[in-house]
């Protein structure tokens, strides 16, 4: 694969901004002997049950695995929504997205008003990057933004109002962009997609869509050098979108039918992986200062991806949708007696990590900030497996009422200790689980545990009440509507 000028224009481009941008220190009795780097890996629409070290039987993701292997797997990691922008608004902010009213998928103007949503994530949303970029973090983020600028909303923000000194990014954000080019067996010549966002005036690079992962991760190490030669730690976000329909795998792996060519793209993702994990295990500096996480941001789309045992898949409050992997890796942090061991036991989610990432670098947040996550530092590097202490509340995204046009999918739902609830807006046809018992989400036990379920019903809605409305429950969509 040959890169164009213009991509390795835009690596220069990344290296140069570290340079350039500002620092604020912290009081030095906040920060710990060493300040971790950090990389954060998210990956679009993955199921749970998606890297062969949660059991994937039909595809292999050896560079992950051996992230695992020298790491920990955790079992019980939610995300803040089972679709997309919401979801990485919970884990960028440590906040519930709905106060943000990101509650879907951002798409074009008139259906994001629609369905009672925010044009783009406000600037002003306690940001995880901005906080460590203030501590003198250098920041990056590389991959899939989707918090603001796309389709007809050219006037969001660019990703660097957040708190990030440089990106490199796909369709959906502001800024350098790489654009991807298909091509399938048999075809002449490849083909643009999502060719309109050149219009959004920022740099574009075009690259075929089985190798923009490499592109995202050369910018990141490129930016990993730039912060090395200044002498700083980083926070790195490298957020792929392969695996999210369409897929386009290399043409000599390409496959039959919707779920043979997303093993085909997972596996081709991991491999790009390779490089990045490599450079990072090879330089001692690196290795021993460097923590990786990988999770998704939802759960699998229907007929591609897998949530193992778990009931549902993207869009859905049930466990497929809303539970993801999570492989934590770096030996100079984590406890080397759980090196490749699962942690089955601990429940916590994105909305925690803003938190916990920011007390393992000893970086405070500003005075006022109000996460909804908790920080549970010990158990991420696998010295603890005390869970979340507070219950965890997730809200369908208003374009998901029904499953399939017929299947009424429950409004709202919460996590609490072994306890797993799903109601509606007003709290009725609860169903309750005992996931320690029933992870599946198979035995309803509502009408069996009155008591647990009036209680969890009432925290739930409260919860519900208390947050901006979105049109949940009026919103119909348009004829026209496509789907993220």
């Amino acid at each position: 694969m040959k890169y164009s000028p213009r991509f390795f224009a835009l690596l220069v481009a990344v290296a140069s901004l570290l340079s350039a941008a500002a620092s604020v220190g912290v009081a030095a009795d906040a920060a710990p002997a060493r300040r971790p780097n950090i990389i954060m890996i998210l990956i679009d629409d993955m199921g749970w049950g998606d890297f062969s070290c949660f059991g994937n039987k039909d595809a292999q993701t050896p560079h992950i695995d051996r992230l695992a292997a020298e790491g920990l797997r955790f079992e019980q990691f939610y995300v803040a929504s089972p679709i997309c922008s919401p979801s990485r608004v919970g884990l960028s902010t440590g906040q519930y997205p709905q106060r943000w009213r990101i509650t879907s998928f951002l798409n074009n103007r008139a259906e994001n008003n629609a369905r009672g949503m925010a044009q783009w994530l406000d600037p002003q949303a306690p940001m995880l990057a901005r906080m460590l970029h203030d501590a003198g973090y250098a920041t990056g983020h590389f991959g899939k933004w989707h918090m603001g600028g796309q389709r007809d909303v050219d006037d969001a923000p660019p990703i660097s109002a957040y708190g990030f000194d440089a990106s490199l990014t796909n369709f959906e954000g502001m800024g350098p962009k790489l654009l991807p080019l298909t091509l399938k067996p048999g075809d002449l010549k490849p083909e643009r997609i999502w060719a309109d966002a050149e219009r959004l005036g920022a740099p574009v690079t075009w690259m075929q869509r089985s190798q923009i992962t490499t592109g995202f991760a050369d910018a990141a190490l490129a930016f990993i050098d730039a912060s090395a030669r200044d002498q700083k730690p980083f926070y790195v976000n490298l957020w792929p979108d392969d695996v999210h329909s369409p897929f386009w795998p290399p043409v000599d792996q390409w496959r039959d039918g919707k779920r043979g060519l997303y093993h085909a793209v997972l596996e081709s993702m991991d491999r790009q992986f390779g490089k990045l994990f490599d450079r990072i295990r090879a330089d001692p500096a690196l290795r021993d200062n460097t923590l990786i996480l990988v999770c998704s941001d939802n759960g699998p789309e229907a007929g591609a991806g897998s949530a193992g045992a778990f009931r549902g898949s993207k869009g859905m409050l049930y466990e497929g949708g809303v539970r993801s992997p999570l492989v934590v890796w770096g030996p100079g942090f984590t406890n080397p007696q759980k090196a490749g061991t699962a942690n089955r036991t601990s429940h916590f989610g994105t909305i925690d990590l803003a938190p916990t990432l920011l007390a393992i670098a000893g970086v405070a947040a500003p005075a006022g900030t109000a996460f909804d996550g908790v920080p549970l530092r010990d158990t991420l590097l696998g010295r603890s497996e005390t869970s979340r202490s507070r219950p965890l509340f997730f809200r369908r995204p208003p374009d998901r009422a029904a499953f399939a046009g017929d299947e009424k999918l429950p409004d709202l739902a919460v996590r609490e200790g072994r306890w797993k609830l799903l109601c509606t807006y007003a709290g009725s046809t609860p169903q309750l689980y005992d996931l320690a018992a029933d992870p599946s989400e198979k035995n309803n036990l509502a009408a069996a545990q009155p008591g647990e379920t009036a209680r969890l019903v009432a925290a739930v809605v409260a919860w519900h009440r208390s947050l901006p409305a979105d049109n949940g429950a009026t919103y119909r969509p348009r004829a026209t509507k496509k789907k993220s």
